[in-house]
Order: C-alpha cells, then structure tokens, then sequence
C-alpha cells in the first residue's frame, strides 16, 4: 500500500472584513485619450504581498515568479501589444487590516487588477472588495477553499486545500473501508484538515478517525503511541510550527512508521532539515518543487528566478501563473473592462510551470498537476525528488457549489 498526508497550507484563518470602496468607472472602448477602439496606452496592476511579515518567504517565492511570469508572457518587454504594464507593488505584512486597506486604496485610484497575497484572510477580504467594487482579484498562494467560487470577480493562480488531501488520496490503492488517522494540533488549523479529510477522502468510502495534539503540549511520545496502537492504514500528518522537528522524532522512536504509512506535505525548502532523521520515513504530497514538472515553462522559470539571485521553491509557480493570467486578461479582455477580463479567463488552458493548466469557468477553481515526492539526504542536505505525478483531472476539487 502506497502513503498520504497533507500539505502545510499557509493560511491564515478568515477575517470578516467588509470595507467597501467606490468603483471607478472604465470603457473597454476608449484608451487614456478617449479615442474609441483603441488599446490603452497602460493599464495599472496592483500587486498585495507580504514582503515582510510572517509569511515573507512565501511572499518572496511568489514575487519572483511573478516578474518570471511576466516576461515570459510578454517575451521580456512588459508589454501587452502597444498597452505598458503598469505594475505596483505593496506589502501587506500578513495583516489583514493593511491588506484590504491597501485594496481600498487602489481601487479608490481606479486599478481593476488586484494580484497577490499568501494569507487566506487577506484574500477573503479583498475578494469581497473585489465583488463590491467589480474589479478583477488574481489570488496568490492562499490555500483556502472558500475562495473558490467566492464571486465572479476573484481567481486564483495557485491550488487550494482540497487539492492537497485529494493527492494525498492517490498513495492508496483503495481508499473504500480504509482507516485513515489525522494527525494534527488541535487547533482550527488542525480541525480543518480532518474537516478537509473527511470530507474528501471519505466521501471515497475512508473510515476516518483523528489524534489531536492539544497546542501546548511539548511530549509527544504518547500521542505518536497512540497510532501505534491504533493500526490505521495510513496516517495523514497536518502540522505547522517550531515543535515539528520534536513531533517527527517522538514517531520515530515509537516505531510509527513501522505501524502505517505516514504521509505529509512537503512544504519549502527551508522545513526540509526539520523532519529530522525521519525524512527519508516519510511520504510528501506536493504542490511543487523545483524540477518536479520537467517541462519547458518550469525550465524558463528556473532559469529566470536563479538568474534574479534566488532560488525557486513552494510557490513560484503561483505567482508565473499569476503572470501569465494578468497578461491573458489585458490581451484578450482589453484590460479595462472587467467582464470582458472576466470572459478572457474562464475557461482558460494554458501551459505553466506545472503543465497543462485550466481557469475552470464553473468557480474559478485552478486545475494542475500535483505531486508524490521523497526526501533523501547526503551530508546535510536534504534533496527532494519526483516519485509520481498525479494528474489534474485527479486532484481537481469538486466543483463549488455542486
């Protein structure tokens, strides 16, 4: 039998926040000058990021995939036809009160393109500025399923939560009367992922039951025996925080991974090290490493980032996409006029740095390829590699709503 777990989604949990802001009128048929038919000479894109902040590594890796993404789409010139790309950039500090006040702001300055933000509550937010005030929102990483099929206006450039368990599905075999055991802090965090597992996987027929560490526990040798003594078929590991490293070395001594298959999701590189001697135990689910799709657009994104001085990780590629889909959307919706914007996207297949990738028009959803990957090391550093891909189509959510 194969093994599952989940990805660390950097989210943070939904703020209601409901600021509204007045919508600048637009016509897709007149330019800056007035003159009817033509092109805009520019069109602005605000960009919402965290570039400082706790997320400020995400926010870096999707910064550098968006100036990737933008070259490569418009073949290095910033151009979109005879319309200049006129892109901001402002920090949201993982603050949801500075995110939606930054979205005010340029919505209040007449930008109807928003990109960005790592943090599930700041897109929440400014997808519900982008419905009140009929503006288009490319979401960044933010993981949330809610956004999907949240509004009309809002898409996202990067996968969802729901993709995460459904590729954590695909290490077994049959998942019909399995038992599954999440195990995670017992927090919203956590009880969202065994939310999340039953809803996906057991609606595949899992049995699904949960170990759930309270959040200041600091001994975590009697909650990794409790899986031990439980038998499940596979363990489905959700966690996030400084006490990793400890929790991966109370299941190692315990003898977990001789009792089931444990899997979790592979989140930057900078987390490799904390599994511990217990890396090369464990199975990875994964959005993305780099090397993982081996296509000719992941190659130019690499390419492009390491020649900038970084180095591509987990969410490069959600900012390329967001790229790339701010540049379909002026080209082929005009730039001004939402709706038409709107059109441009739905439906929309393209190839990205993880292959062939659809905009499904029914809720915005984003459909890629996913991953199974391992952790090998030699001397101190930790490599990871492809062990399968999981096709779209096997990862896509259902659709919202249905």
């Amino acid at each position: 039998m194969k093994n599952p777990a989940k990805i660390m989604t950097a989210g943070i949990a939904a703020v209601g926040l409901s600021l509204t802001a007045c919508a600048p009128s637009s016509d897709a048929e007149a330019d800056s000058t007035g003159e009817e038919g033509a092109a805009p000479e520019s069109v602005d894109v605000g960009i919402i990021y965290s570039r400082t902040g706790a997320l400020s590594a995400y926010g870096e890796e999707y910064y550098a995939g968006l100036q990737a993404g933008i070259d490569y789409a418009t073949d290095g010139t910033g151009m979109v036809g005879d319309t200049e790309l006129n892109i901001t950039y402002h920090d949201d500090g993982g603050d949801p009160d500075v995110g939606v006040s930054t979205a005010r702001e340029l919505i209040g300055d007449g930008y109807q393109i928003l990109a960005g933000t790592t943090v599930s509550g700041i897109a929440l937010a400014v997808a519900e500025q982008a419905q009140q005030n009929e503006v288009l929102y490319i979401s960044g990483p933010a993981a949330t399923d809610a956004l999907t099929g949240i509004n009309d206006y809002t898409f996202r450039s990067g996968r969802q939560s729901i993709q995460d368990v459904a590729t954590a599905g695909q290490f077994v075999e049959d998942l019909d009367g399995a038992d599954v055991t999440v195990f995670a802090q017992d927090n919203a965090f956590g009880q969202g992922n065994v939310d999340a597992v039953e809803n996906v996987l057991g609606a595949e027929g899992a049995e699904i039951s949960e170990i759930l560490v309270p959040e200041d526990v600091t001994e975590f040798t009697p909650f990794a025996r409790q899986i031990v003594d439980a038998e499940p078929d596979l363990v489905f590991v959700a966690w996030a925080g400084a006490d990793a490293g400890s929790m991966w070395g109370a299941m190692e001594q315990q003898g977990a991974f001789d009792a089931a298959p444990i899997v979790t999701g592979l989140a930057n590189e900078a987390t490799y090290s904390s599994y511990g001697s217990a890396g090369d135990q464990i199975s990875f689910l994964s959005h993305y490493f780099p090397g993982a799709a081996q296509n000719e657009v992941e190659d130019f994104m690499i390419d492009h980032v390491e020649e900038q001085g970084e180095s591509p990780d987990l969410f490069t590629p959600d900012g390329f996409a967001a790229g790339q889909m701010i540049v379909q959307a002026v080209e082929e919706g005009g730039g001004t006029d939402v709706d038409s914007m709107i059109e441009s996207l739905e439906g929309w297949e393209f190839e990205g740095p993880k292959g062939t990738t659809t905009v499904r028009a029914d809720d915005h959803a984003l459909i890629q390829e996913m991953y199974q990957a391992e952790l090998s090391q030699q001397d101190s550093e930790w490599t990871p590699s492809l062990i399968d891909t999981v096709a779209p189509e096997d990862a896509a959510p259902a659709v919202s709503g249905e």
